[in-house]
């Protein structure tokens, strides 16, 4: 396997607070990773530097496939993200929504880019919903929608900041759901997450962060059923006893 995101000496600093204390990271093609920790851990600053939403210092290197993020803008198109919220544009149908990108970055045609949107929403189960407007939708088909949206772009790392916090109780398994598959699609993932059960059962590699560094990282089962470090233990039997 070949590293698809490549992370050295990553920091981030918002005044004095270190956000990211010097992170290394490999991520493989193919791999999904899920990173937990506490609130204020870096977790979501992480993924947010590897999107080019953050800046970070000089002295960090983060690389997609080879190229270095900083140095060329191509590097950003390999990238896909999904947010807490949505962030869909509530003048535009669904469609509108997922065919947007690839209409005005790449330059599809109109017949390619509904090819896409037409295939990406009945893969995340919302092929009905194509001319509603995201106001007409729930909040776990908003989300469904936001994935489509950031699949059309073919993206060769997805990125997920606690992609079901923000939905209600009944609508997270659905959005759940989606992921899972495309894990099993073969689809590069990194998932910041508080959904232990998913982090458990989906993820070939758990990250466990806190205070701006990667305290621990393994298999679902070495992270949850015998961690290594005495900070990770705390986390894990406080989450799992909820």
């Amino acid at each position: 396997m070949s590293a698809i995101v490549s992370i050295k000496n990553l920091r981030k600093q918002f005044g004095s607070f270190d956000a990211l204390a010097g992170v290394d990271l490999q991520i493989n093609e193919g791999e999904v990773v899920c990173i937990v920790g506490p609130s204020g851990s870096g977790k979501s600053t992480l993924i947010r530097c590897i999107n080019q939403l953050e800046d970070f210092d000089d002295s960090s290197e983060v690389k997609i496939a080879g190229i270095d993020i900083t140095q060329d803008e191509t590097a950003r198109a390999d990238v896909g993200m999904v947010f807490q919220s949505f962030n869909l544009f509530p003048h535009m149908t669904i469609r509108e929504n997922i065919t947007l990108a690839p209409l005005r970055v790449k330059q599809m045609s109109e017949q390619q880019a509904n090819a896409i949107a037409d295939d990406l929403m009945q893969k995340v189960g919302i092929e009905a919903q194509a001319e509603k407007y995201p106001s007409q939708l729930s909040g776990g088909q908003q989300q469904r929608v936001a994935i489509a949206r950031a699949l059309a772009m073919g993206p060769r790392v997805m990125l997920f900041d606690e992609p079901t916090s923000a939905l209600d109780p009944e609508m997270v398994g659905e959005v759940l759901d989606v992921m899972r598959d495309l894990a099993r699609s073969g689809v590069t993932m990194l998932v910041v997450t508080h959904e232990m059960g998913f982090a458990r059962q989906v993820a070939d590699r758990v990250i466990f962060m806190d205070e701006g560094k990667i305290i621990e990282a393994g298999k679902p089962a070495q992270i949850f059923d015998g961690p290594a470090h005495q900070r990770t233990r705390d986390f894990v039997n406080a989450v799992l006893q909820h």
